[in-house]
């Protein structure tokens, strides 16, 4: 958490910075606002353009970037807008020193002014804030287990597979309920001889002693 506001603030610094610089002096005295979009590809010319069509555009899509990155604490974002600020710098300072012949720093406003350096800075800290940032915290995926006891059988299962375990005195699963004998099955015991004859004439016959 702390990681997180500590580099949204150096993020959200930048920006600030990357807007503002446009409004500053960028060399000898003119302002950034004054450089068209298209020059820094086609090369500078003298012509001032239009504020939003000027440097500052690429810069406030960079602080666009930026706030959506703060919001969902996505640190490629943030990063990204850095690498879109310091990108459109160095591009511009390389279509200075072509139209120049070479950048100097100069006093009383000659050469690089402030603006570069506010430019330079704001994607410094954006870098420096999607560095510090911890992003997003994962919570760890939870599984829910099974209830306790057999599974049931899967469907289509054939007479032939083992039923499951069952607890004692239930039936498996995909049989039917069957009660337990309380006593021991009876058995037939064969007696040599066999069992003696039963006489015909004797009707009653005395109790067995």
């Amino acid at each position: 958490m702390i990681r997180n506001i500590a580099g949204s603030v150096l993020a959200l610094a930048g920006a600030t910075a990357a807007v503002w610089s446009p409004f500053r002096a960028w060399y000898d005295g003119r302002h950034g606002r004054d450089y068209a979009v298209g020059d820094l590809f086609t090369g500078i010319t003298d012509a001032k353009s239009d504020v939003l069509g000027s440097i500052l555009l690429p810069f406030a899509f960079a602080a666009l970037v930026t706030l959506v990155g703060v919001v969902l604490r996505s640190r490629l974002l943030v990063a990204l807008a850095g690498l879109v600020v310091l990108g459109f710098t160095i591009l511009w300072m390389v279509r200075v020193g072509q139209a120049e012949g070479s950048l100097a720093v100069g006093p009383d406003g000659a050469g690089l002014g402030d603006g570069v350096a506010n430019a330079l800075g704001g994607g410094v800290l954006l870098l420096l804030g999607a560095l510090v940032m911890s992003g997003r915290s994962h919570r760890p995926h939870r599984v829910d287990l099974p209830p306790h006891g057999p599974a049931r059988p899967a469907p289509g299962a054939t007479p032939e597979t083992p039923a499951p375990y069952a607890p004692y005195g239930e039936a498996p699963y995909g049989e039917a309920p069957r009660a337990d004998a309380p006593y021991a099955e009876t058995r037939t015991l064969d007696v040599p001889g066999g069992p003696p004859a039963p006489d015909p004439e004797r009707k009653n016959p005395p109790p067995g002693g």
